[in-house]
């Protein structure tokens, strides 16, 4: 008869440092969460080389996998969504750059984006359009002197203030059909912090940053781009092999932040559990703890089914990337379901709360106003059903 190995979710590797962080968010992020800028925290971060996680170590990162960041982004946003997001559009910038820059691109900006010293953004909204990328107005001309130029807004851009790279899509064909072919992606340059640019990057400007119901802990901003040159050098990729690119470029990235995504949904998801747990077994009516009611239990059993199926669709997705197969559909999966799974959980365990999950005394409060922004960030609940369907019809054609 054979013998079954032990069952083991996670490397020693993984375990080590799921640990670390899962540490962090209790000892520095949960206790500091407040509705502004955490700037000691990201100094923390900047130690511990969380923004050189999935970075190659010739680099200056730690060069681990796909899956075990998204088991850190579970542990920094089961502290604080805002934290993950820090992290999240530097990510995507990485990934960028390791997977279509030029090697000349790679050593300029990786060493000092494995540090935290250089962080980045990037940017596909607009003003007048969201999940409909093809419709973007912003362009870039190439000048007499090889330059580009660009003029154009872009919106809800996170990390649009501080970072130092925004990875901004624009046409550079507009008469291009069809329309994704006459899109390219650059590396723009910024003053890290500054909101009008100067010198080299005059025509570079951040707007007072967007008010928002929650995810306050990070800055989401308008860009203008007035005049704003861009060396050809700057085109992700290079001039010739990354010119009307960009599309393609940034939906393969998205497949990726779909899985970050779907891991900060698993990670509110367990703290909203966390949360109801304790507080249904602290407070009591009818003469006993309200854990002891089936009406809770019902409750807390709904989450944790909920919150354990989107770990593994989570998970699933990831181990496929990194196995170098197409997860577009696992991803888009994985992050329908995480996100509305983030969003059932922090409500459930609101109402377990009763009146104090409205006041601001308790963590749920803030939960509460944070979860509803996976349901839009990286493509709208709606938008992952248009893909998964899609996708699936593509799979299955008769």
């Amino acid at each position: 008869m054979a013998v079954a190995a032990p069952y083991n979710e996670k490397t020693d590797e993984q375990k080590a440092i799921c640990e670390m962080v899962h540490q962090f968010a209790d000892e520095q992020i949960i206790p500091n969460a407040e509705d502004s800028f955490p700037e000691p925290i990201v100094a923390q971060m900047r130690e511990l080389g969380l923004f050189g996680v999935t970075i190659p170590e010739e680099y200056g990162g730690m060069g681990l996998d796909l899956t075990t960041y998204a088991m850190i982004v579970e542990e920094l946003s089961r502290g604080w969504i805002s934290i993950s997001g820090i992290v999240n559009t530097h990510f995507i910038g990485s990934y960028l750059l390791m997977k279509f820059g030029t090697e000349e691109q790679k050593q300029r900006y990786l060493p000092q984006m494995a540090t935290g010293e250089l962080r980045a953004a990037f940017s596909l909204s607009e003003p007048e359009c969201g999940s409909d990328v093809q419709a973007i107005k912003a362009t870039a001309k190439k000048l007499d002197d090889g330059d580009y130029e660009i003029n154009g807004q872009k919106m809800w851009v996170t990390n649009g203030l501080l970072s130092g790279l925004v990875f901004t899509l624009v046409k550079t064909d507009p008469s291009a059909e069809p329309k994704y072919k006459g899109m390219t992606c650059f590396i723009a340059e910024k003053e890290p912090g500054v909101s009008e640019n100067t010198g080299k990057y005059a025509g570079f400007n951040v707007p007072p940053k967007l008010k928002k119901m929650g995810y306050k802990g990070v800055e989401s901003t308008e860009l203008v781009f007035d005049g704003y040159r861009c060396p050809a050098e700057n085109i992700l990729g290079g001039e010739e092999a990354g010119l009307g690119q960009g599309f393609v470029q940034m939906m393969d990235a998205l497949e990726v932040g779909r899985v970050n995504v779907a891991a900060r949904g698993v990670g509110i998801a367990q703290r909203a559990l966390e949360l109801a747990l304790r507080y249904s077994q602290e407070r009591k009516t009818f003469g006993k703890q309200i854990a002891q009611h089936q009406a809770i239990q019902f409750k807390l059993a709904d989450m944790a089914t909920q919150l354990d199926a989107a770990r593994l669709m989570t998970m699933r997705a990831a181990r496929l990337k990194d196995a170098g197969e197409r997860s577009e559909l696992e991803a888009g999966m994985a992050k329908l379901f995480a996100s509305e799974t983030g969003r059932f959980c922090v409500e459930e365990s609101f109402r377990i709360h009763g009146g104090y999950g409205y006041s601001k005394e308790y963590e749920i409060e803030r939960l509460y106003r944070d979860a509803p922004l996976l349901l839009i960030g990286e493509g709208t609940s709606e938008i992952q059903r248009m893909v998964i369907g899609r996708t699936l019809l593509k799979r299955h054609k008769i």
